[in-house]
């Protein structure tokens, strides 16, 4: 059996392994009979598949469950795509969830453990209070959470991965902006997104399959200015305080395109949004060149406007 490793895979490829179904559907073909259209992924990627010629009553596999396929990669639209000849549910012994679920680097304990040494550390009493709170009460979700259904860090204990490495960027940043407040600014970057957990419907496979009807009608920018002063009234915290991060969540992507209904207007809150808006671009170039070859262009990164990447054919660095 094959690790499939879908984003490396081209037409004509014939694959027999392992793969999550992201999405799945039956759908009625225009000659009247039923197939299955689904999304199925590992970690590399995802690839739309076909199943044709599927029987009325057929057991259709769940939403994110292993299935064990045979099948070939055809184009379609300029698209590669999957034609699955043969599927059932995978064996226990036939699974490596590694090979399934795209996860961030490094274990999601120590991230969380990160995010709370720096709440602690803050010199600001009240924005120390209010970031180890908001870490606390979100502690057994974000060990999973994904930052998003698709584009950046939309991986396994994604929204960690994420925060820290805004987190570390600030610290890096801070002596070289000296008239930064460190306390509100780290306070900014550790709640900022913290309610994507309310945004989006995931589980402990940390795959976010859709946004929940509260992320649909609010977003989790509206959510996160919310819950910062629901949490800072239970603790409280002066209303300059609690003013400041809401502020600072609901401004952090600057414009009202993107869903921030003010421009950040003070620096800590400039700094974050370019933290967050960095760190989501490096992800999504990073991700797109791992499967570029150098020398080569990239695939339409739809994180990126549409962009075509350029992986520089440079020796590696010693």
């Amino acid at each position: 059996m094959q690790k499939i490793n879908l984003a490396y895979r081209r037409k004509d490829d014939a694959i027999d392994g392992v793969l999550l179904v992201k999405t799945v559907d039956v759908r009625k073909s225009s000659n009247g009979g039923l197939y299955l259209d689904m999304t199925v992924m590992d970690a590399t990627g995802e690839m739309n598949a076909k199943c044709w010629n599927w029987q009325e009553n057929a057991a259709v596999p769940a939403v994110n469950a292993p299935v064990r396929v045979k099948a070939l990669i055809t184009e379609f639209n300029g698209k590669l795509q999957m034609r699955v000849d043969r599927i059932r549910a995978a064996r226990e012994e036939e699974i490596e969830w590694s090979d399934l679920v795209p996860t961030a680097p490094r274990a999601p304990q120590e991230m969380y453990d990160e995010l709370v040494a720096c709440a602690r550390s803050l010199g600001n009493p009240e924005l120390s209070r209010l970031a180890v709170a908001l870490l606390v009460e979100k502690k057994e979700q974000l060990l999973y959470w994904p930052a998003a259904v698709s584009f950046h860090h939309a991986e396994r204990s994604g929204l960690l991965h994420h925060t820290t490495t805004m987190l570390r960027a600030a610290q890096a940043l801070l002596p070289i902006y000296p008239y930064l407040n460190r306390s509100l600014l780290l306070c900014g970057v550790i709640a900022h997104d913290l309610c994507k957990i309310d945004e989006l419907s995931a589980g402990e496979l940390g795959i976010a399959s859709e946004y929940t009807k509260e992320g649909n009608l609010l977003g989790h920018i509206v959510q996160g200015v919310a819950h910062v002063r629901e949490v800072g009234a239970q603790l409280g915290l002066s209303q300059e305080v609690l003013l400041l991060v809401e502020h600072m969540i609901l401004s952090h992507h600057e414009i009202p395109e993107y869903g921030s209904p003010k421009p950040p207007l003070f620096p800590e809150a400039q700094m974050l949004h370019l933290l967050d808006m960095m760190d989501a671009r490096m992800f999504a170039m990073h991700e797109a060149l791992l499967i570029t070859p150098k020398g080569a262009f990239s695939d339409r990164v739809r994180a990126l406007e549409g962009r075509k990447l350029y992986h520089p054919n440079l020796p590696e660095e010693e």
